[in-house]
C-alpha cells in the first residue's frame, strides 16, 4: 500500500513556496499548542505531542516558536484557545474528502467551510461516511534527484520501511505510524538527507474521476488546503496521468 499519489506531489512542490511554509508553520504551532493544552507539555508523557514535535523538527520549524507554542499549551503564556473539528465531505463525482481543523471560532469555522463546499461542488457527509476509508501512515520525502529508491529502502527496511515510490524527482517513503520517525532517523545515518517525515493518513483504494471532475476536485482541495483554520486534507481522488 502506498500513501503517495500525484496529490502528494502538488501539495509538497506547493509547500516549498514561503506563503506555503508560513501555512505549515502554524499549523504547526496549533497542533504543539492543543497537544501540550490537552496531555501536558513534556514530549516523554505525552504522545500527541511528541509527533507534533518530530514533524515540526523535521520541517525545520525554529525551536523559539515551538518553545512559545508549548507554553501557550501549558499555560505559563497567554494564548487562544483552539476547538478540534473533523468534517467528512464528498468531493465532485462522490470523492471522499476528510478535512481536520482547528479553529478559535467554531461558528465562523463551520460557516465557512460550507460554503468553500457549496460553492465547489462538495457537501457534507454523514458520522464516518468518510473517515473509515483512511488510515495512519508514516510518510518520509528524500529528494530524488538526489538519491536513489535502493539507497532509501536499504536504509530504511530494517526498521519498518514499507513502501517507496517517486514521482517528478520526489520519493516518497511510507512506514507504519510507530515507525516514522526511527525510519527517518535510519535515513539520516546513511547519510540520507530528509526533507520532510511526518504522519498522515492514505486512503484503502484510489479513485479516478474525469477531468472535468477531476478539474473541480482539484480546486476544492487547492482552496481547502489554504484556509486558515484547516489543519490538514486527506482525498481518496487519484490524478490521472493524462
Amino acid at each position: 500500500m502506498s500513501g503517495h499519489n500525484k496529490w502528494s506531489s502538488i501539495k509538497h512542490k506547493k509547500g516549498k513556496a514561503d506563503a506555503a511554509r508560513g501555512r505549515l508553520f502554524s499549523r504547526l504551532v496549533k497542533e504543539i499548542t492543543v497537544a501540550a493544552r490537552e496531555g501536558g507539555g513534556s514530549p516523554d508523557s505525552n504522545a500527541r505531542l511528541r509527533v507534533a514535535l518530530e514533524t515540526a523538527k523535521s520541517h525545520n520549524m525554529p525551536s523559539e516558536n515551538v518553545e512559545r507554542a508549548i507554553k501557550r499549551g501549558t499555560g505559563e503564556l497567554e494564548g487562544v484557545s483552539y476547538d478540534e473539528i473533523v468534517y467528512e465531505v464528498y468531493g465532485p463525482g462522490g470523492v471522499a474528502i476528510l478535512i481536520e481543523v482547528l479553529t478559535d471560532n467554531k461558528n465562523r469555522a463551520a460557516a465557512e467551510i460550507r460554503h468553500l463546499l457549496s460553492k465547489h461542488g462538495g457537501h457534507l457527509g454523514s458520522r464516518n461516511s468518510v473517515a473509515y476509508l483512511f488510515n495512519r501512515i508514516g510518510q518520509i520525502t528524500v529528494d530524488g534527484s538526489r538519491f536513489t529508491e535502493d539507497q532509501v529502502l536499504e536504509a530504511g527496511l530494517e526498521t519498518g520501511l514499507e513502501d517507496v515510490q517517486t514521482t517528478e524527482d520526489i520519493i516518497v517513503a511510507t512506514t507504519g505510524a510507530t515507525e516514522v520517525f526511527e525510519v527517518r532517523d535510519a535515513l539520516i545515518g546513511m547519510n540520507i538527507e530528509v526533507e520532510s517525515a511526518e504522519i498522515t493518513k492514505t486512503p484503502d483504494n484510489w479513485i479516478a474521476l474525469s477531468p472535468r471532475e477531476s478539474e473541480k476536485t482539484m480546486e476544492l482541495l487547492e482552496i481547502l488546503e489554504e484556509h486558515d483554520d484547516v489543519q490538514a486534507v486527506y482525498t481518496n481522488f487519484e490524478m490521472s496521468d493524462g
